[in-house]
């Protein structure tokens, strides 16, 4: 016999799964658990969803939501990932607005106690040069998300910003917010010509690709597809996810030919439900979605998570 031996006892014993939700749940409930018919299908799924979203990815991971058309859903995906890794896997999560110009993602999500965008971390970096900052000196320039288990961190919200954000300036936030994060989704603007966009493209792990339901939005995504490729990005574009959002009716919309094309070049087609919190324009919280939207993301999320 050995300490191993002895240790050995401590490993984790498999317990016997229990239907929580559905119809299942109430049998074993009613019957104080004499009657346990497992989990069903769909709370199986949901179960290994959470358990994609849960992954030790192996260090830091970036996630890099794209489509240089306004309207496509991008600065939603950024914060409904965010906040479905946040639930269900916990903090060290960041959304960051890389937005070249004035960017959205700052309305959309929660107000904090300070309106502070990028444009301030990057006066202020040579605070957290070599090895200073911490991670108490970098809340003062994200916002927290309250329930949503995640941090924002906005681009310049003034119509009258200065110069475009450049490549080495995304370098030097990636640099500082990598000490504080283990997950960072990352919003684009619509130039994919920018340096930051481009500098963007040059640190992502993981590319998800959005649009609306329209051929106008998919089409505009296409088209950034070929460039990637022709930038030699074969790889970075066939393992991306394709987040579709849909409209309140489906009517006029040739939903077939859009997943067709789609699935043949990235690695998933994803419809994401409309939401009318979403419409509405005000800003997020993860407890106003319908359950529909939350199962919806998690799926996605749970794809996302399968390419880290």
């Amino acid at each position: 016999m050995t300490a191993e031996d002895f240790a050995r006892r401590r490993a984790a014993r498999p317990v016997e799964p229990v239907a929580t939700i559905g119809m299942r749940a109430v049998l074993r409930k009613s019957t104080f658990g004499l009657l346990n018919l497992g989990p069903g299908a769909r709370e199986q799924k949901i179960r290994h969803d959470i358990e994609m979203v849960r992954r030790n990815f192996g260090g830091l991971r970036q996630v890099t939501v794209v489509n240089p058309k306004g309207g496509a859903g991008k600065t939603m995906a950024v914060l409904l990932l965010a906040m479905t890794f946040g639930q269900r896997r916990g903090g060290y999560v960041l959304a960051w607005d890389n937005n070249e110009t004035q960017g959205t993602l700052g309305m959309r999500a929660q107000q904090d106690f300070h309106a502070r965008t990028v444009r301030d971390l990057l006066r202020e970096m040579d605070s957290f040069r070599g090895a200073h900052g911490r991670v108490g000196d970098l809340s003062k320039f994200v916002r927290a998300q309250g329930e949503g288990m995640f941090d924002v961190l906005a681009s310049d919200e003034s119509a009258t910003a200065g110069e475009m954000l450049t490549a080495a300036a995304f370098g030097d936030i990636r640099e500082v917010v990598s000490r504080f994060y283990k997950l960072i989704f990352v919003d684009t603007g619509n130039n994919v010509r920018a340096e930051n966009w481009q500098a963007a493209i040059d640190a992502t792990d993981q590319l998800v690709v959005t649009m609306s339901a329209r051929n106008d939005s998919a089409e505009t995504a296409a088209r950034m597809l070929d460039y990637l490729e022709q930038q030699g990005l074969h790889r970075l574009v066939r393992n991306a996810v394709t987040v579709v959002s849909m409209p309140p009716s489906r009517r006029e919309l040739d939903i077939p030919a859009i997943e067709q094309h789609f699935q043949a070049r990235t690695r998933t087609v994803l419809l994401a439900p409309y939401e009318r919190l979403i419409d509405s324009g005000e800003p997020l919280r993860y407890s106003g979605l319908s359950s529909q939207t939350k199962d919806a993301w998690l799926k996605i999320a749970a794809a996302v998570a399968e390419g880290l």
